[in-house]
């Protein structure tokens, strides 16, 4: 998620945000070139100022332009193609005080598809088909990481649960196949088959016979329960939920809490939470006080700005981690939560 505290707010209404490059791919240099190109040449384009990257969140660019207008225009235009050295790959352009919860990080268990199909082959063809993510090398266990945007790291797992689910389906037209012909021959013992079933069908995560499942990003997630909306939800519907926290993702299982409840009530819920968080993805922003490398005084400074704030800021998600402090809020909230930290800050330094 692309922050903009290094960024100086005299350049704020100048920058955007450029997601979906392909990071890993291609030199930084030549990726930055390109980018500086593209928004120079572009109708409606004018004079780059600068270009920012790599930045912390891979696959995102900051670029500034010399006038405000242009910036404007830019972000105006619906679609933004790299050139067709790169592969022609659509970027996603917006404002700096736009929402940028643009990246998770995924760590895939490719092994399953082990005796079904070659591994490597398969990640050639995930990566031509879901050209906004970035993929690690390929681990030996069969693991292999993936970065981007939420919604395509979703997209990205419902893809596999379909293959996983017709392997399945095609074993076990296999087996049927294999039963019935061994019916026919009971003098020929059946073969071992390579392909194990049983351990595709522990591998691949099913849907619970009971309940919903919603997968959300984590901080979403977590802003999603600072509010009375999660809580009350649960409380309207007679609902529980298994949550289950694992990185930048977190899955929810939905259940009923009481015997008799309405079925439709975890479908409801599941849609209410969808809708919500979905709004969130678009409404929030995300900036990050970076703590490491600065002198102790320093960050007791900005710890104790931030929970001076806490209570005045009741929209804003306030998480502090030994690294750095994260907020998350509504944009124009956490510009000002910023601008008044900032002050606080360096009045303490006086």
């Amino acid at each position: 998620m692309a922050s903009v505290l290094n960024v100086k707010e005299s350049k704020a209404e100048r920058t955007v945000v450029v997601a979906g490059l392909p990071a890993g791919h291609f030199d930084d240099l030549l990726l930055t070139t390109l980018v500086k190109i593209h928004f120079q040449d572009i109708n409606e384009g004018g004079v780059v100022e600068d270009v920012i990257y790599p930045t912390r969140t891979k696959g995102v660019a900051l670029v500034t332009f010399k006038e405000k207008k242009v910036a404007e225009n830019v972000i105006r235009k619906e679609k933004h193609h790299l050139a067709e050295e790169v592969g022609h790959i659509q970027l996603r352009v917006s404002h700096l005080s736009e929402k940028v919860f643009s990246s998770v990080s995924a760590v895939l268990d490719l092994s399953i598809f082990q005796s079904q199909v070659f591994l490597e082959r398969l990640v050639r063809d995930l990566k031509r088909q879901h050209p906004t993510l970035c993929f690690s090398s390929l681990e030996d266990s069969g693991r292999i990481s993936v970065q981007g945007s939420f919604p395509a790291v979703k997209k990205l797992k419902e893809s596999l649960l379909l293959k996983a689910s017709s392997l399945l389906e095609k074993n076990r037209g296999f087996m049927s196949e294999r039963e019935k012909w061994n019916r026919q021959s009971p003098r020929r013992s059946p073969q071992r088959s390579g392909n194990s079933l049983e351990t595709l069908r522990c591998s691949v995560p099913e849907t619970p016979r009971s309940g919903e499942v919603v997968v959300l990003d984590t901080d979403i997630f977590h802003y999603l329960k600072k509010g009375n909306f999660y809580k009350s939800t649960l409380k309207k519907y007679h609902v529980v939920c298994q949550e289950r926290v694992d990185g930048e993702i977190t899955t929810i299982c939905i259940r009923n809490a009481l015997v008799g409840s309405q079925p439709n009530h975890e479908k409801l819920v599941k849609e209410f939470i969808e809708k919500y968080s979905h709004a969130l993805h678009f409404d929030l922003r995300k900036e990050t006080f970076v703590l490491e490398e600065k002198e102790k005084r320093q960050k007791t400074n900005i710890k104790w700005a931030c929970k001076q704030l806490s209570s005045k800021y009741l929209d804003v998600l306030i998480t502090f981690y030994e690294t750095h402090v994260d907020i998350i809020g509504p944009t124009s909230v956490i510009y000002a939560f910023k601008k008044e930290a900032m002050e606080l800050i360096r009045q303490t330094v006086r």
